[in-house]
C-alpha cells in the first residue's frame, strides 16, 4: 500500500461477476465513502479460494480480474485490490487476517460485507465476529442482506446455473449486462470461410463459464473498442461429426479482409437462438445459418450493447 495511504471503507469478497446482489453491497460501499471523504476499496482474491483450499474445484467464472476491475471503476469504487490467494493465507485465523489485512494495510474505518460473509481458517469469521473485532480496532461494519427476486437470491452460483443452461437472458437479469466470455482467436478447420460464412475460433480463457451447446446472438468485442454483431456458435459441430467442443462466432456484415487471427477478443451474448442440430447435409444447415444471422440481426437491433 502506499506509504501515505490513510482511512478507507472496505468492502470484500470474490465478487465473480458483480452482479444485482454485490452491487447493492459495493453501492452502499461507494456512498459511505464519499459521506466521509475516503477512498472506496474492493478487497477481492485471485486465484478463486475454493481452488487453493479444494484443488480442482474451482466454479466457472463470470470475469476476469481485468474485466471485474473496469465494472468497479464503473460502479465508482476508487480501488480496487487483488489480494493474491495462497495456501499460507488461507490458514490465517481470523483475527490474524483482520489485523493484518484490514487495521495494519487497509486502515480501514468501515467494512460493509454481506450478511453472510465469512473469513478467516475454515470460514470461521462472520459478521458477528468481523464486528467486534471493529470495536477493538476502531472500524464500524456493515452486513447487508442478500437481495433477489421472488424466490430467487442473485448469487454467482445462480448466475452459473443459467449460464450453464444456456439461459444467456436469465443471466443478464442478475448482471444488469449480457454474460461475456474472454479468449484468443485460433486457427480451426476453417470449414465455415468454405461454406460462406467465415468463424472466429475463440479459445475462453482457463475456467471461463461457456453457455451450454447452442447458437446465440451476440457480440464480439476487440481491444481497439469495436463492438460487432456475431451469431455465435457453441458445441462440436454435429453434422461434421466433430468432437471438440469450440466457441465460433461469424461476424455478421463484417468488412472484407477482416483478420482476426491472434487478438484478445469478447463475447457477449444477448439471446439464445435453438439448439444445435445434426443435419443430414449441408443444404439445410445453409439455410438454418441464414435464418440464424436474420435473427441476430434483428434481435440486436433492439438490444443494447453492454
Amino acid at each position: 500500500m502506499p506509504s501515505n495511504w490513510g482511512r478507507c471503507v472496505v468492502t470484500i469478497g470474490v465478487f465473480d461477476g458483480v452482479h444485482r446482489g454485490h452491487r447493492q453491497i459495493i453501492g452502499l460501499a461507494v456512498e459511505r465513502a464519499r459521506e466521509l471523504g475516503v477512498p472506496s476499496v474492493v478487497l477481492t482474491f485471485d486465484p478463486h479460494p475454493m481452488e487453493v483450499v479444494r484443488p480442482g474445484s474451482h466454479p466457472p467464472m463470470l470475469t476476469g480480474t481485468r474485466q471485474k476491475a473496469d465494472i468497479l471503476e464503473g460502479l465508482g469504487v476508487d480501488v480496487t485490490c487483488v489480494l493474491p490467494f495462497t495456501l499460507d493465507f488461507s490458514r490465517l485465523t481470523h483475527d490474524e487476517f483482520v489485523h493484518a489485512v484490514l487495521v495494519e494495510k487497509l486502515h480501514a474505518r468501515v467494512v460493509i460485507v454481506g450478511e453472510n460473509f465469512r473469513y478467516g481458517h475454515n470460514g470461521k469469521g462472520n459478521v458477528a465476529s468481523l464486528t467486534d473485532a471493529g470495536r477493538r480496532f476502531g472500524f464500524t461494519v456493515e452486513g447487508v442482506p442478500l437481495l433477489g427476486s421472488g424466490d430467487t437470491t442473485w448469487s454467482s452460483t445462480y448466475v452459473r446455473s443459467c449460464v450453464d443452461a444456456g439461459d444467456v437472458e436469465g443471466a443478464a437479469a442478475a448482471l444488469q449486462r449480457d454474460h461475456r466470455i474472454d479468449g484468443v482467436v485460433v486457427r480451426g478447420d476453417q470449414r465455415g470461410r468454405d461454406l460462406g460464412y467465415p468463424t472466429a475460433n475463440v479459445e475462453p480463457l482457463p475456467y471461463s463459464a461457456v453457455p451450454a451447446d447452442g447458437i446465440y446472438a451476440g457480440r464480439l468485442l476487440r481491444a481497439d473498442g469495436s463492438v460487432l454483431p456475431a451469431a455465435i456458435s457453441i458445441g462440436t459441430n454435429p453434422t461434421f461429426a466433430g468432437r471438440e467442443r469450440r466457441v465460433e462466432a461469424f461476424v455478421i456484415d463484417a468488412e472484407p479482409g477482416l483478420d482476426l487471427y491472434g487478438e484478445h477478443v469478447g463475447l457477449t451474448f444477448a439471446s439464445r437462438l435453438r439448439d444445435t442440430i445434426r443435419f443430414q447435409t449441408v443444404e439445410p444447415l445453409l439455410v438454418q445459418m441464414a435464418e440464424d444471422v436474420e435473427r441476430t440481426r434483428s434481435l440486436l437491433a433492439g438490444h443494447p450493447s453492454g
